[in-house]
């Protein structure tokens, strides 16, 4: 399912970080999500900039970025009464530029998805059972101190 998160965050239009997420019942997908602008509002990717590129991630406030998180993305995709008892899957990757090294640039896979505070208290609200990235389960319900 991890694999399945790397493929959706394909479709961000966010030019920092791409994260895609998957959340799952009873070995069935029931929703998918990646970050990126609001139905019908300009991306960072037609604007060509992010507001957000230098600043860190996760820090708590995004009011200077127009993305709906993939959590929250796959989160509006369906009821909580489908995804009581589901577990998250998300997985990602990051614009790297590295001018020590003649400026090239790439995508690599995050080694931190870690949710937002507002995305985690989403989560724990919506009846997801835990969590899961590359590194194992981040949060389990219950246990908020992953």
């Amino acid at each position: 399912y991890l694999d399945i998160a790397l493929s959706v965050s394909k479709r961000s239009t966010c030019l920092k970080r791409h994260y895609g997420c998957i959340i799952v019942k009873n070995d069935q997908i029931i929703a998918t999500g990646y970050n990126g602008s609001a139905r019908g509002e300009i991306n960072c990717c037609d604007k060509g900039e992010c507001p957000r590129i230098n600043k860190p991630s996760n820090s708590g406030d995004y009011s200077d970025c127009p993305a709906v998180h993939a959590e929250q993305n796959a989160m509006l995709s369906c009821s909580r009464i489908d995804m009581i008892g589901s577990v998250m899957y998300l997985d990602g990757e990051e614009f790297v530029s590295d001018k020590e090294k003649g400026c090239w640039v790439y995508w690599k896979k995050i080694d931190d998805c870690i949710p937002c505070p507002i995305c985690r208290r989403m989560i724990a609200n919506s009846g997801i059972e835990m969590v899961i990235t590359r590194k194992g389960i981040i949060w389990e319900k219950g246990n908020h101190e992953r």
